[in-house]
């Protein structure tokens, strides 16, 4: 596999493996599950995919139906149903969203599987009733909930790795996010070059971790 300098996988091989968009709350109380999200998708040899890399120019939606289309899966993490503290209090109405652009296009014939990942039970059953008889993955708000199901989400892929695989990436990555901020200047991980980053460095992390044939 072409690596860099730093031992991390190239931009063109990273590109070759199979993407998953994710579609996730960008805010700080949901780095810890958004770097797990990260680190597991890399864990099964999968690129993650995200709006943060939609250049500002671009037309949004157009970027957004693009980056689905591209990916073969996607992951919805639709935790954030509660109204946000800024006036006017609102909810988040993108990730439901970004959800009904994927079953569209899966319905109009894409080829693409999507899953509906949640903190608690029972409450999509409230929130969003359209997608009753789905499988939600619930991850109760922890890291460690977010590998176990996305274990059961990717059951028939190879690599097949481990929680303790994923967590230990996961820590890893942790460990790397004060240099990452620091090398690329950026105020938050929600921006398009720490993300790039990450995932780069989740990947390189894959190779040395999870054993591919399980």
């Amino acid at each position: 596999m072409p690596t860099t300098q730093r031992g991390r996988p190239s931009g063109s091989s990273i590109l070759s493996r199979p993407a998953v968009f994710l579609n996730l709350p960008y805010d700080r109380k949901f780095e810890s599950l958004f770097l797990a999200y990260v680190a597991g998708v890399c864990a099964f040899g999968m690129t993650p995919r995200t709006t943060l890399e939609i250049p500002g120019s671009q037309r949004r939606l157009d970027r957004i139906l693009s980056l689905i289309g591209d990916c073969p899966y996607s992951i919805h993490d639709l935790s954030r149903v509660q109204l946000d503290r800024k006036q006017p209090a609102t909810p988040r109405f993108n990730m439901p969203f970004e959800l009904g652009l994927a079953v569209a296009h899966e319905k109009l014939g894409g080829r693409h599987a999507w899953f509906v990942f949640e903190e608690m039970d029972e409450r999509l059953e409230k929130s969003l009733s359209d997608v009753k008889g789905t499988d939600v993955y619930i991850h109760h708000g922890k890291a460690s909930g977010v590998f176990a199901k996305l274990g059961n989400a990717f059951l028939r892929t190879v690599p097949r790795p481990t929680v303790q695989d994923m967590n230990t990436i996961y820590d890893r990555l942790r460990s790397s996010v004060s240099r990452i901020m620091r090398e690329t200047g950026a105020d938050t991980l929600f921006e398009a070059r720490p993300f790039q980053e990450l995932a780069a460095l989740a990947s390189g992390l894959t190779s040395q971790v999870v054993i591919h044939e399980r």
